[in-house]
């Protein structure tokens, strides 16, 4: 009777143990992919190609840049926006230093820049002649008139968050 007791203890034991390793398995095992590197699994998980991989194709880019020197056109890219933080207002709401470049490598003057602003808006008086909110998403800079190449404008506008800025549309000069 007790050395029947014992067997049976010993093989729950031994059960238990083995669905436990069976688990076990079952869990490293489904993380682990079918194939091996370069399958479709690796493709698809880890593709070398893709949106956020442009930029590492040089060879595509080496073409947009010999046909951009010889259109000479300006482009979107060739306006460079940059801001920053700076001191807040004495009431505390934060303020922004915009600075918009004409970066255009062929020497173009561009005019009628247009910026994606969103609601635009200031605590602080900015020049419109400079600056300036037409409608929803569309700001003009300076004016309308050219920026000479490597010319830069800044302004500062005060607001409780940051607006992000980036150029939707130019006109060669």
């Amino acid at each position: 009777m007790r050395g029947s007791l014992l067997n049976r203890r010993l093989v729950f034991i031994l059960a238990f143990a083995l669905l436990v390793v069976m688990f076990i398995l079952l869990v490293v095992l489904s993380d682990i992919p079918h194939g091996f590197i370069g399958s479709s699994f690796e493709r698809d998980r880890y593709p070398l190609h893709g949106p956020y991989r442009k930029l590492l194709d040089r060879a595509s880019l080496m073409r947009k840049e010999r046909n951009r020197m010889r259109d000479k056109r300006c482009t979107t890219a060739d306006i460079v926006v940059n801001q920053g933080s700076t001191d807040p207002l004495p009431n505390g709401i934060p303020t922004y230093t915009v600075e918009i470049t004409n970066a255009c490598d062929t020497g173009c003057n561009i005019s009628r820049i247009h910026i994606k602003c969103g609601w635009f808006s200031s605590a602080h008086l900015i020049n419109p002649k400079i600056f300036k909110r037409l409608s929803y998403n569309d700001c003009l800079v300076n004016d309308g008139k050219p920026l000479v190449n490597g010319d830069t404008l800044s302004f500062q506008y005060a607001n409780t968050f940051r607006y992000h800025l980036s150029v939707s549309s130019v006109a060669c000069s």
